[in-house]
């Protein structure tokens, strides 16, 4: 069986050693010896560090679209452009579809899989995700028989890794983003990693397996890590919490809440423990209950393990007379709930001059928008600025925006330095 390659970068490189170093297993899995006939890159004369055929490599899109012997292509490219265009165009020619790409299943994903059924071709994207956790597959199959309920995943391995520093070794985040980037889990311009691009994707992909939702990813709340000091991290640790990147979609009385953000987790949940580069997505069905998934989220074996998990798939069913399973039909699609309709336990940080009645000023304001404090710290008596830090029981989002607003505006308060969102799972 034919396969190409678009793209032999990181993870191209895995899917080549795992086809290679685990050819017999892969042949006995799959029904088929398979043969990587094509690869397709930006320049075939490029050093890549591992030895692959001349003969394979070609910058020549033709020499793969228009070889009718090659039935399965493995899109490894990254980005829309042109990814986007040769797997419209390999779908079109009838060849089959692997890919790894996150961003183009979350943003153009639908068009590529309505374009698929329509042609009768299959599209797996198992590698999209997690990198090797089989989320995909547990969300299209073994968790059908579920009515989902929520979905929340420590699904960016970078963000994890600098995070896990910074609570473990007194790191702060810069000097844990360097040794991220020193290690190659952080890229040099690590954006879609600390914005949290990178787990939005991802968190969009699993809400419309898990959901039957599509939501334009413009729409979901997303909010990084750059603001996460080590003084919150400190502080997470006197209230029993850990403070993870969190991608969530879950229910809410009628609605769906999605969105990206950190958020500090009791240090006794098992998403708290999961550290390093290391990825968990924590699931809630109302047949299975509580499931977690984990294990490594990024790396050329551990993704390319997911690509060629996705070509054994297809080729084990019967390609040459595919017919596409009937579209899931949901009735009733949940309507996205705005972020002042999300309700959750809320870490604050206020810098504020150190005078009597300040607390009973706060308080006070909080209460008159249905805020009430759960625990309270208050660091640096004695200086004319000090840190007081409480944690609110629950609230919804937009009645606590509105009185830190009026909190803002007093004459004692210096700045409001972080608000944390708390999610007690």
């Amino acid at each position: 069986m034919k396969i190409a390659l678009l793209g032999l970068g990181n993870v191209g490189r895995g899917v080549w050693k795992i086809l290679e170093t685990n050819k017999e297993e892969v042949s006995e899995r799959s029904g088929y010896d398979i043969e990587v006939a094509k690869i397709l890159v930006r320049d075939v004369a490029k050093n890549r560090g591992f030895e692959v055929p001349e003969e394979l490599l070609t910058s020549d899109p033709e020499e793969v679209f228009n070889d009718d012997s090659i039935r399965i292509i493995v899109e490894v490219m990254g980005g829309v452009d042109p990814a986007y265009d040769y797997m419209m165009r390999a779908i079109r020619s009838k060849k089959h579809v692997v890919t790894a790409n996150k961003f183009a299943i979350a943003t153009v994903g639908d068009e590529l899989i309505a374009e698929a059924r329509k042609n009768g071709v299959m599209l797996y994207y198992e590698a999209s995700v997690a990198g090797g956790i089989p989320i995909i597959n547990g969300l299209n199959e073994s968790l059908t028989a579920n009515k989902i309920e929520e979905i929340i995943g420590i699904i960016n391995g970078t963000t994890n890794y600098i995070l896990t520093k910074m609570t473990y070794e007194n790191c702060s985040f810069e000097s844990a983003l360097k040794e991220a980037q020193d290690m190659g889990y952080a890229e040099a311009d690590p954006t879609a990693d600390v914005d949290a691009y990178d787990a939005l994707y991802k968190i969009r992909i699993l809400t419309s397996l898990g959901f039957g939702v599509n939501y334009d990813v413009d729409n979901i709340y997303r909010e990084g890590i750059r603001n996460i000091q080590s003084v919150d991290i400190e502080y997470a640790k006197k209230f029993g919490y850990v403070i993870k990147l969190l991608g969530i979609a879950k229910e809410n009385n009628g609605g769906l809440e999605i969105r990206v953000h950190p958020a500090m987790i009791p240090e006794r949940h098992p998403l708290a423990n999961v550290n390093d580069s290391f990825n968990a997505i924590f699931i809630k069905g109302n047949a299975i209950g509580d499931l977690m998934m984990y294990g490594r989220g990024a790396g050329d074996l551990p993704t390319g393990s997911s690509v060629v998990a996705d070509i054994i798939s297809i080729l084990r069913k019967d390609i040459d007379n595919y017919t596409a399973p009937r579209a899931i039909n949901v009735k009733k699609p949940l309507l996205l709930k705005s972020m002042d309709e999300t309700e959750t336990d809320y870490y604050i940080r206020l810098k504020i001059k150190d005078i009597p009645g300040v607390l009973g000023q706060v308080s006070t304001i909080l209460g008159q928008h249905d805020v009430s404090i759960s625990s309270m710290i208050q660091k640096g008596q004695g200086h004319e600025w000090v840190s007081l830090v409480f944690v609110t029981h629950k609230t919804l989002e937009g009645k606590l925006n509105t009185a830190m607003e009026e909190i803002k505006s007093l004459s004692f308060v210096e700045e409001v330095s972080n608000i944390i969102r708390v999610e007690k799972l």
